[in-house]
Parts: C-alpha cells; structure tokens; sequence
C-alpha cells in the first residue's frame, strides 16, 4: 500500500471543496423502475399523502443527529433531511421521522418510511434490497482507542492485524475491519453503544467508525484518540445516500433534491457547520 499524505486535520478542506457539487458519480446511485413522477409534494406517491415519512436509527448519534433527536433539524443528516424535504415542497411540519433500526432499514421488503438517512454506505450488495439517492457524503473509515490499549501505538494498516477489533454490525466500518485481515475475529455489536463500551472495558482494542462519528466519539471517551483512518481508495470510494424503498417512485426526485443541494452549495456549508471538529486523523500507512 502506497504511504499517502501523513496528516489530515478535521474539517477535510479539500475533501469538502469537492463535495461543495456532492460525490461525484457518473449515474444516480439507483434507478426506480416506477413511472415518473413530478418531484414536489403536490404529486409526490408518499406513504402519507402531503407528508413525508423520514426515518433513522435510534439511538441517533452525533455528529449526524443531536440529543438523540431527528426533528430538530441539528446534526448533518437531520439538517440534510430538511433541505431534502424543503427542496421537494414540503414544509417542516409536513415531516414526520420515525425509528428503524439499521439493518432492518436495508433489509429487502416493504418500508415503513419514505425515506432514511442513517449513515448508510452504497454498496452493490445493499443495493439489491433497496434504493439509495445520490451521494451526499464521501466516507472514510477511522480507528478509535485509548492510551492504556495495545492499538494505542498502531501506526500502519499492518499494524491493526495483531490487534482485537471491534464495529457495529451491519455498517461499512464492520467490513472495513475485517478487510484488514489477520488472524483475529473483528468482535461485531448491536450499536455503537455496545462497540464504545467493549472499548472502555478493554474487551477490544480499538473501534472502527467513519471518521466524522470516530471524532463524536473522541469527544464522548476521555482521552481516547484517534490511531488513524485507512486511506481513500479511489477505485473504491465509499459515499453515504439516503435509503429508499426499491423500486420507489421518489428515488428519482430525492436524487435531483441531493444533487440540487450539492449544486447550490449546501451540503458544503452544512459539512462545515455540523461535521467540522477539532484535531486530526493521521493516515494508516
């Protein structure tokens, strides 16, 4: 593995200059096979006529949402939602949220929210069960653990080998973990929750989280700190898109509503306002 930049300070300048037009990619993230439809509220095939259903997580962590609360606009995915919503028409007390825990929300079947925003990766794989919008977000993944753990010296991807993991089932970190290979089980839990209280009680050795949930974390842990994030991988980039039911006839208009947005400049200016931070992440080399 090539040694890349040693040192990224949070918040990513160049990486939120780029996202100032959202992810690139050279097609929407899913195609709805429904006619199409007219992208405003008016005429929108909602669960609810005139409402739209928006969903995620429970509990919903920093610094996507804040106080464990979706409505109230705090938080980059929460603030994201809103100017989604806002964009096809809808009012704020046209929005309804409701809680779907995550791997049920990409699960294949019926949805019982028209949209979600949980910090879901697009993946091939989760893409047979459901649909995702256009990006919103670029994803690194990052390595959390304390002074007193073996990890705490860990400076290379090798290094992360001979050390116990640890990330929340279901989630890209997870596979992240386990892509660095070694002899040991990554140790998977129901929640973050779980995965940070595995790490305070030395059961593992350093916790695998995106980078921008890694840094709430380091602010949760009294002296935890960050070992370092893996390196981007640009024929594998990672992006977060809001989940949809497959096949839905609003994936269409939630896409045009995500990439609006990164035209207009707001998903930079949120990045900045929700996901700026102090410290840095050195990269793993």
């Amino acid at each position: 593995m090539r040694r890349p930049s040693i040192m990224i300070v949070f918040p990513f300048a160049a990486a939120l200059a780029a996202l100032s037009g959202c992810a690139p990619a050279d097609e929407p993230a899913s195609e709805s096979s429904a006619a199409p439809v007219a992208c405003h509220k008016d005429s929108l095939p909602t669960l609810s006529p005139g409402t739209l259903t928006l969903a995620t997580d429970q509990p919903a962590y920093a610094p996507w949402f804040v106080d464990d609360d979706p409505a109230n606009g705090q938080g980059f995915e929460s603030a994201v939602a809103y100017a989604v919503a806002e964009k096809l028409g809808y009012d704020r007390q046209d929005v309804r949220w409701v809680r779907v825990p995550f791997n049920a929300a990409i699960a294949p079947g019926p949805k019982t929210f028209d949209a979600n925003l949980s910090e879901f990766s697009i993946t091939e794989e989760r893409k047979q069960a459901v649909d995702f919008s256009s990006p919103y977000f670029n994803v690194t993944q990052a390595f959390v653990t304390l002074p007193s753990s073996p990890a705490a010296g860990v400076t290379t991807v090798a290094g992360l080998r001979d050390v116990r993991l640890g990330a929340q089932v279901g989630t890209t970190s997870y596979d992240a973990a386990r892509s660095i290979g070694g002899d040991r089980e990554v140790a998977v839990y129901n929640t973050n929750e779980d995965a940070k209280a595995a790490l305070v009680n030395g059961q593992i050795d350093a916790l695998a989280l995106d980078l921008p949930t890694a840094f709430a974390v380091q602010g949760e842990l009294p002296d935890s700190v960050i070992i370092g994030q893996l390196p981007p991988d640009p024929d594998n980039a990672e992006h977060f898109g809001i989940v949809l039911d497959k096949g839905s006839p609003l994936t269409r208009c939630v896409s045009e509503a995500v990439d609006g947005l990164g035209d207009d400049g707001v998903l930079f200016r949120l990045q900045k306002e929700w996901l700026a931070g102090p410290g840095a992440a050195p990269f793993l080399s």
